[in-house]
C-alpha cells in the first residue's frame, strides 16, 4: 500500500517524520498542505487538523512518535528508529518525550506569543518557557556527554524528533556557549544527511519564522 504523508515542510513535527522516512528511504507521497484541497483532505482524515499524518492505504496514523514506531513496524528499512531491546528502547522513548516536552513545546510556545496582538500577549509564559529550555539545555548538556546520538552510538526515534527541535529551539532561545556538548550534538545533527535535506527542504519557507530566522544555520 502507498504511504501518503500530509505535512508542511517548515514545520519541526513534520522533519520529525520527513528524517525518519528519508533514513531508511522509505517511498511515499508528499502532501504539501499549502496545496489546493490539501488541507481539507487532511480534515477529513483528521478532524482535529494537526499534523503531520500519515496514510498508509485505508489507515490513517496521527502523532509523530506513533508514525515513526509504524514506519519501524509496517515499513522498516535499515536504519532501526527503536532498538529491539525493550529496555533501551524505552530510554530511546523517554529522550523522545524530553525533546517533545521540553524542548519543542516551549520554544513553539515563545513563537506562537510573538504572533498575538501586543495587547494579548504573555511575557511570564515566554519568560517561564525560555526558563524550561534553559533548565532543559543543562540537564541535556549533562546527559548527552559521551554520546554520538541521543541516547549512544545509534540513531534513533529521539535524534528524529531533537534535530528540527534544537534546530527552531537555538533560534528561538539560544543554546549558549556554556552548553558545548549539546553545541555539538546539534550540529553533528545537521550535517546527517536525512537532517540536512529537512533543512534544505524548508529554506524557502523561513520568512514564516516571526521571530527572524538566522543566518548561521
Amino acid at each position: 500500500m502507498a504511504l501518503t504523508l500530509y505535512a508542511h515542510p517548515f514545520s519541526s513535527n513534520c522533519q520529525k517524520v520527513l528524517i525518519a522516512l528519508y533514513e531508511n528511504a522509505t517511498p511515499f507521497t508528499f502532501r504539501m498542505l499549502e496545496d489546493a484541497g490539501s488541507m481539507a483532505e487532511l480534515e477529513a482524515l483528521w478532524p482535529l487538523k494537526r499534523f503531520p499524518i500519515l496514510t498508509d492505504g485505508d489507515r490513517t496514523v496521527i502523532e509523530t512518535s506513533c508514525i515513526v514506531e509504524y514506519l519501524q513496524l509496517y515499513h522498516p528499512g535499515p536504519v532501526p528508529m527503536l532498538p529491539d531491546d525493550p529496555k533501551a528502547a524505552l530510554e530511546v522513548r523517554i529522550l523522545d518525550r524530553v525533546f517533545d516536552h521540553y524542548i519543542s513545546h516551549p520554544q513553539q510556545r515563545v513563537v506562537y506569543d510573538s504572533l498575538r496582538p501586543e495587547a494579548e500577549r504573555d511575557p511570564r509564559g515566554v519568560n517561564e518557557a525560555r526558563n524550561l529550555l534553559e533548565t532543559t539545555y543543562g540537564w541535556l548538556e549533562t546527559t548527552l556527554a559521551g554520546r554520538s546520538w541521543a541516547t549512544g552510538e545509534a540513531f534513533s526515534l529521539a535524534d528524529c524528533g531533537a534535530a528540527p527541535f534544537l534546530f527552531y529551539a537555538d533560534w528561538t532561545h539560544e543554546i549558549g556557549p556554556q552548553y558545548p556538548v549539546l553545541r555539538a550534538y546539534r550540529s553533528r545533527l545537521l550535517v546527517r544527511p536525512s537532517v540536512k535535506r529537512a533543512v534544505d527542504e524548508a529554506r524557502p519557507y523561513r520568512h514564516y519564522f516571526p521571530l527572524g530566522a538566522p543566518d548561521r544555520d
